[in-house]
């Protein structure tokens, strides 16, 4: 990168870049290059464009040198016209093909992220729901985002400027070789000397520039803290008005010295930048004056002002190389944190001879299946039962005992780690996924809805469903009513997760989704959890008669539900503790008892007092 305009961020490497450096080898090279090698032929045209383009721009600085000596000393009006208009159409040539190098970068990094962006989207969907329990959202889409539009930068900026850098340079000191070999020779001595300072006083101007947006971030975290409304209060009830005055007046002390600082080194790094772009010209000057008075070199006043603009055309190359190491490793982390994803192994997909049924009928058996999301702690231990289609299941247990990790193992989100289970007779690992996770309707307590209208977010169920089809699914859901009586009924947006919508609202239409998606299995997986009493009930108006004619697995903790189901499974501490049917449960006097006395009961108190305030009001 060039140092003109002033030192950036870009030119240093912060203390944790250095520290996190990622090892360049050839395999990591070659595999950067891969991505490259679709577009070998534009890439071939865009290094003929850089070397036109190198050349074209140098031109000018060469034909300078001729119209000094040839039209202005020579006094040769014709030559000097006709050199001022070569000089003319070379200019334009080099942006005319500057334009089309640009056009060509950015159509090859372009279509490199786009073939990225689409292997990194296709792989993150394959990836087991662990990975995105255990990896932070916000990682995840800068890696997506972030990390491969920089990708981006790398190929139609920093791959491109090492390239056109090298040419012009090489240009210019074969072109000064050419006009003389001693100039040309201190010409290169002198590089050391223009760059080094510079780079010094813009490296000095970063570090302020860093120490004083620290010191901006420290007031600001003040100001957030101690203006805010909760933050105010807590200074008054504690009164600290004059302990928070003496911190925010010291933080804004140190910041306005670290300013002035700033703004100084600013100044001495311009007269820097001044100084030394003098120093070149001047000796160059002095040297072939040297040359020209003392030993009668055959040298001109045009050549030495040819050689003098050829060191103005090196410095900038010249600085951008010096820095190039920090846009590599950037460049190569960047490649690296990219790779860690694409490397993450697929743990979940369709075996190589997945099965495909003619239909799904619902049966599943859990047979000797173990559990743990790590291996230090044990989710669940040697689960055993038996679901038949056509019958139901209602699994309770308290909080954090496995129950919602049990009925994820059926459509895969996860493995079990030994034992098996079984889809209609088939270990579930064997049948087709997409098989498998269009024959399972899962409707959770925390219900997902996409930014977009109701319509939208039933066809995602079924996107060829007809009118009669989402009218049906809705009334079954027991929120077809809601729907018409909107302005807009179906096609209702629903907001930002769905935030538009009550939770109770939400949850009916997540149901009325699934039934329309016509699967085989139904699981409830605490569907009514964090609700108030009248969206519950009406949402186990839904779900009561859908247990009664589909094959379900209810995690649930209201007594109707549970009843209803024609086995109850009890799981503490990841292992199926009692099962049985109710009466039995509740006379055995074990976990069961306990739930049905603490939590149970208190539903089914609720669910009388909302029948009966009901029962009321339609009288």
């Amino acid at each position: 990168m060039s140092m003109r305009g002033g030192p950036g961020r870009r030119g240093y490497l912060t203390e944790e870049e250095k520290a996190s450096a990622p090892k360049v080898t050839k395999a990591l090279l070659l595999r950067v290059l891969s991505y490259l090698k679709p577009y070998w032929k534009q890439l071939i045209l865009v290094l003929i464009c850089i070397l036109v383009s190198s050349l074209f721009n140098l031109l000018p600085s060469i034909i300078s040198g001729r119209i000094i000596d040839e039209g202005l000393i020579g006094r040769d009006l014709n030559m000097l016209i006709r050199l001022l208009a070569l000089s003319f159409l070379v200019t334009v040539g080099a942006n005319l093909i500057g334009v089309a190098e640009s056009y060509l970068n950015t159509w090859i990094s372009q279509h490199i992220t786009f073939d990225m962006r689409n292997m990194m989207f296709s792989h993150l969907q394959k990836m087991p729901q662990s990975f995105f329990t255990t990896n932070n959202q916000g990682d995840i889409i800068t890696r997506m985002t972030d990390d491969i539009s920089g990708v981006e930068r790398v190929i139609s900026s920093t791959f491109t400027s090492i390239i056109s850098n090298v040419m012009t340079l090489g240009i210019a000191a074969f072109a000064m070789f050419q006009k003389n070999w001693i100039i040309a020779v201190v010409s290169i001595l002198l590089m050391p000397l223009l760059t080094l300072p510079t780079r010094k006083a813009g490296k000095t101007r970063w570090e302020l520039t860093r120490e004083a947006q620290a010191s901006r971030d420290e007031i600001n975290g003040i100001l957030n803290e101690t203006l805010s409304v909760s933050g105010q209060m807590l200074v008054k009830l504690f009164t600290k008005e004059e302990y928070e005055y003496d911190r925010y007046v010291k933080a804004n002390r140190r910041m306005i010295d670290l300013n002035v600082k700033e703004s100084m080194a600013g100044r001495w790094f311009r007269v820097v930048m001044s100084t030394v772009s003098s120093v070149g010209p001047m000796t160059l000057y002095l040297v072939g004056g040297i040359l020209m008075l003392k030993y009668n070199a055959d040298l001109t006043v045009g050549d030495i002002t040819v050689l003098i603009s050829l060191l103005g055309r090196m410095y900038g190359p010249v600085n951008s190389l010096l820095n190039i190491q920090v846009d590599w490793i950037r460049s190569m982390a960047m490649f690296t944190r990219i790779f860690e994803y694409y490397d993450m192994p697929v743990e979940i997909e369709n075996a190589p001879d997945a099965v495909i049924p003619d239909h799904a009928e619902g049966n599943v058996e859990f047979s000797h299946v173990s559990f743990s999301y790590e291996p230090s702690r044990q989710i669940l231990k040697d689960i055993n039962f038996t679901l038949h289609s056509g019958n139901s299941i209602a699994i309770v247990g308290p909080s954090g005992s496995g129950k919602s990790t049990l009925v994820n193992l059926i459509p895969r989100l996860y493995d079990v780690e030994s034992g098996s289970v079984s889809f209609d007779g088939v270990d579930v690992r064997k049948l087709d996924l997409g098989f498998l996770r269009r024959s399972i309707g899962v409707v959770t307590q925390d219900t997902y809805l996409f930014n977009g209208t109701i319509r939208d977010n039933l066809l995602y169920a079924k996107p060829d469903a007809t009118e009669e089809e989402l009218e049906d699914a809705c009334k079954k859901a027991n929120i077809h009513d809601f729907i018409i009586s909107q302005p807009e009924g179906y096609e209702t947006m629903v907001g930002n997760r769905g935030l538009k919508l009550s939770g109770g609202e939400k949850q009916r239409l997540s149901i009325a989704r699934v039934l329309l998606k016509d699967p085989a299995l139904l699981i409830f997986d605490e569907a009514t959890a964090s609700l108030d009493s009248i969206s519950e009930a009406k949402i186990q108006e839904a779900i009561d008669p859908l247990i009664d004619s589909r094959t379900s697995i209810l995690i649930a903790h209201r007594l109707s539900t549970i009843l209803a189901a024609d086995e109850i499974l009890v799981i503490k501490d990841g292992q199926i503790a009692e099962r049985g049917q109710h009466r039995d449960l509740v006379n055995a006097g074990g976990i069961y008892r306990e739930l049905y006395d603490t939590q149970f009961q208190k539903a089914l108190e609720t669910e009388k007092k909302i029948l009966d305030k009901e029962a009321g009001e339609a009288q």
